[in-house]
């Protein structure tokens, strides 16, 4: 898939070695780029490591870019691959693709189908938090709730419900830069959301 027109302008400027494009790039992309680089590492000093790592992999390479992913997916995969590397030097002994399988196979019952559109999204969320004032004072407490349930989560589900739902990236930019198949991405997925949206309605119901 050919890169939109604005990722064409801003490969030229990175070309072009425009300062002020780079750094914009690097405010913009850099905290979603060390949220998920954490989930590799077993420290946050690595995982700082490796974005750095990564930003130097855009500049080194961005002659090389040729435009058949956006630019965001390409320096996500920059970065996964990196993270994957050091991590694996670190702390992990089972390949990512090992652990994408384990996490997609085997019977898993969801919470409740219904509560789920075909392409994974949910059918019903859960009441916003600002239409209940009572709620909304307590929507920190939320937050914190959903973030705990993420961190349970076994490796690839946490990491791509991460990717997806946290940081915005598309199925087909998850897909490229963790080199996963549509159908495992989409189980993987449905899998998190649904042990996610359990706890979180679970929170509601007792509020």
């Amino acid at each position: 898939m050919a890169a939109p027109e604005a990722d064409s302008a801003l490969v030229e400027r990175l070309r072009a070695g425009d300062e002020d494009a780079f750094m914009a790039l690097v405010r913009e992309l850099s905290p979603s780029l060390l949220r998920v680089a954490r989930m590799y590492v077993p420290t946050q000093a690595a995982a700082e490591d490796v974005v750095q790592e990564t930003w130097l992999g855009v500049l080194n390479g961005i002659d090389r870019f040729e435009g058949r992913s956006s630019l965001r997916t390409w320096i996500f995969r920059i970065l996964v691959n990196r993270a994957r590397t050091r991590g694996v030097r670190e702390r992990r002994t089972v390949p990512f693709a090992t652990l994408a399988s384990e996490e997609s196979a085997g019977e898993f019952v969801p919470v409740d189908l219904d509560r789920f559109a075909p392409d994974g999204s949910w059918a019903a969320p859960p009441r916003r938090w600002e239409e209940d004032p009572e709620l909304a004072l307590r929507s920190d407490e939320a937050v914190a709730k959903i973030r705990a349930e993420v961190e349970k989560l076994p490796d690839m589900q946490r990491l791509v419900i991460t990717m997806r739902d946290l940081e915005g990236l598309g199925s087909e930019e998850v897909r490229n830069a963790l080199d996963l198949t549509e159908t495992n991405q989409r189980v993987l997925l449905h899998r998190a959301r649904s042990k996610v949206r359990a706890a979180l309605e679970d929170y509601f119901a007792d509020a």
